[in-house]
Order: structure tokens, then C-alpha cells, then sequence
């Protein structure tokens, strides 16, 4: 997660696939970033880097353990002030939550799904 705490701005971006290993490669030889295992036990997720200073700026991960019931592809997350709140909205304006809200990386997240279709998730650090 990114250290961006300001309210409305998008804070991290990461994919949940089957193939994180193939995924990872791909955006390695097509965008050129390098990558950093994220131990989660008995695999390894994937944080992806800048070449030039490792910064890291998205994430590719398994779809297992933790991350076994996130949708698949690209995901934003949108930093808000009170996830559960934002969640009790979401459902109270025509969304649905998919995810959580539960614990991750030092905050707390759920994953939504808009009355358009399109999901994101919600990070409160």
C-alpha cells in the first residue's frame, strides 16, 4: 500500500490472478519493471518496481489465501476516511460490497462493486 493518506486519492493499484508468475513476467518485458516477492506463507505475491529507483507501484498477487475471493484483473484503491461507513454506502446507493471490510496492510479495505458494475476497493489506513 502506498503511504498516501489523503482522502479521495487513489493509494494503490494491484491484480488478482490465477497466474501471478506469467502476469509478472509479461508486465516485466512489456512495461519494464522489476519486481520484489511479498511472502504470503507458502507462496509469494508480487510487489512491481521502477527500474531505476524500486519504488514500488502496483502489485500482482495470487488468487488464493487472502486474496481468493477478490475479483481478477486491475483494482484500484481509493483511500476514504471510514471504510465501514463507506461500505454502509455503498450498499445504501445501489452497490454492492463484495469484500471485507477487513484488515490489510496496516488499515482496513473492502472491495465494491458500483451500480455500473465496475469494482474497486476502499483503503482506510
Amino acid at each position: 500500500m502506498s503511504d498516501n493518506t489523503q482522502v479521495g486519492k487513489i493509494g494503490w493499484i494491484d491484480m488478482t490472478v490465477d497466474d501471478a508468475d506469467g502476469v509478472r513476467d509479461f508486465y516485466k518485458s512489456v512495461v519494464g519493471w522489476e519486481t520484489e516477492a511479498v511472502s504470503m506463507g507458502d507462496y509469494s505475491d508480487y510487489s512491481m518496481t521502477l527500474p531505476e529507483s524500486g519504488e514500488a507501484v502496483s502489485g500482482i498477487c495470487h488468487a488464493r489465501g487472502g486474496n481468493a475471493e477478490i475479483p481478477g484483473g486491475w483494482l484500484i484503491y481509493i483511500t476514504v476516511a471510514d471504510v465501514d461507513a463507506s461500505a454502509a454506502a455503498c450498499t445504501a446507493n445501489g452497490g454492492e460490497v463484495l469484500v471485507g471490510p477487513k484488515g490489510l496492510a496496516g488499515g482496513h479495505f473492502c472491495v465494491i462493486r458500483d451500480p455500473s458494475g465496475a469494482t474497486a476497493a476502499l483503503y482506510q489506513p
